[in-house]
């Protein structure tokens, strides 16, 4: 519990109606998109709404000033824990924080506040004929500024790269309530350390990010969907590489092994053919119908070379969002299959993707756990998902031990624990071995 005069002396800043302390609002504030248990300590003392980067340096100044624990919050929809006050403290949102400060369609880069959602922004610059890649299965409602902490990846990574690679400049509060400016709109810069590096992905930890500076690029004039399905991952994993190698470079390249198949054929009755056991969905673009024929057929002709049992390229724009929703609503469907959900998020060489879903495949089965398998292939990072419940007698310890030979599977083939989840609380345990 913080002192009334404090309390007080924030709500001075901020305005009364924008400091939560009623039971309820607290607990809004207690989890996130991880599978964390809601845990009552995880509650913070306070919630604080800023609006503007001046009111973030002068909460956090109070905050220094008192020794009060802050946690930056944006959409909460992270997966490891990142926004949870473990200690309480004051949870700080950036919620309010969400205009687009300019548009620059000459330098082809937008200024916005960090509480922005990315499909905001996204539609922003779309309307203008420039293109934001970066695409978190998340992007319907999580914050620029959350996936900047991140260093948020997607679906787009394998031909567009993560956020790190349009980030241009960032506006930081730091703990003490000092404003940093890092970067600018120019685009080669070597003055210097490049402090906006050191937080793309800092998680937090190093400031309150509250304002970002992205650069933008030609928005592609055509689109292509695709679905391969394939009898193994293997031979899905095989077609992704022979593609690439091929100089056949998609927007996305997904895939999803026969768990996530079979609920995506219930929930939207979906046909599977008979001994499929995996699906990829590609995205093709271009600037026109000419190039999109060209790519799908190379890729046909790979896919047929490993062995597909089914091809198929979206007829429209709604089937193609039909089949996107498939892949983007795959973790929340596969939840349901059991009273407990651990989705990791391990990163690994392209060449390696195949070896390593053996491996998980074979910890499924030592540990008699459901592990179902999706993932960016086209980048090689994996999102392996325990399915399980915790309540059973052994259970917590079969699924620890599996979670550290996931990791370990990872590392042996020169891998990492995270490709774009981070590390928040849930992977701390298994860090100092990374």
């Amino acid at each position: 519990m913080l002192p009334n005069s404090v309390v007080q002396k924030i709500r001075d800043v901020v305005g009364t109606e924008n400091v939560l302390t009623a039971e309820l609002d607290l607990f809004g504030y207690s989890y996130d998109a991880s599978f964390v248990p809601l845990v009552p300590l995880n509650k913070p003392d306070l919630v604080v709404r800023p609006l503007s980067t001046d009111e973030v340096a002068r909460v956090m100044a109070i905050a220094s000033d008192q020794e009060i624990l802050v946690t930056p919050r944006g959409a909460s929809s992270g997966r490891t824990g990142g926004s949870i006050p473990l200690r309480g403290g004051i949870a700080l949102s950036l919620d309010r924080m969400k205009q687009i400060i300019e548009l620059d369609e000459r330098n082809m880069m937008v200024t916005a506040e960090a509480g922005i959602r990315t499909v905001d922004l996204y539609d922003h610059c779309a309307a203008k004929g420039l293109f934001y890649p970066p695409d978190p299965a998340s992007w319907k409602f999580s914050t620029i500024g959350g996936n900047v902490a991140e260093n948020s990846g997607g679906m787009r990574a394998v031909k567009y790269g993560v956020t790190k690679n349009y980030v241009m400049g960032l506006e930081v509060v730091l703990a003490d309530g000092s404003i940093l400016q890092t970067g600018g709109k120019m685009i080669k810069n070597v003055t210097g350390y490049d402090l906006t590096s050191i937080f793309v992905g800092s998680e937090g930890t190093l400031g309150v990010i509250t304002k970002v500076l992205l650069r933008l690029i030609a928005m592609p004039k055509k689109r292509g969907t695709l679905q391969v399905m394939f009898a193994s991952l293997d031979d899905g994993c095989r077609m992704i590489h022979d593609m690439l190698q091929a100089g056949i470079v998609p927007a996305a390249s997904e895939i999803m092994d026969k768990t996530c198949l079979t609920i995506a054929a219930q929930r939207h009755n979906m046909e599977i053919p008979p001994g499929a056991a995996a699906a990829v969905i590609i995205e093709i673009d271009g600037n026109d119908d000419t190039s999109l024929d060209s790519q799908t057929s190379q890729i046909k002709a790979v896919a047929q070379s490993c062995g597909s049992l089914f091809f198929r390229a979206a007829g429209s724009q709604q089937e193609a969002e039909e089949l996107w929703a498939i892949r983007r609503g795959i973790s929340s469907a596969i939840s349901t299959l059991a009273p407990d959900h651990f989705s990791e998020d391990i990163s690994v060489p392209r060449d390696a993707f195949p070896e390593v879903v053996r491996l998980i495949k074979k910890i499924a089965e030592k540990y008699e756990l459901l592990i179902a398998v999706y993932g960016h292939a086209g980048d090689g990072n994996l999102h392996p998902s325990i399915l399980c419940d915790m309540s059973r007698p052994g259970e917590k310890e079969k699924v620890h031990q599996a979670i550290e030979e996931i990791f370990a599977a990872s590392l042996s083939v020169g891998g990492t624990l995270s490709g774009e989840h981070g590390i928040g609380m849930t992977k701390q345990p298994y860090f100092a071995n990374a």
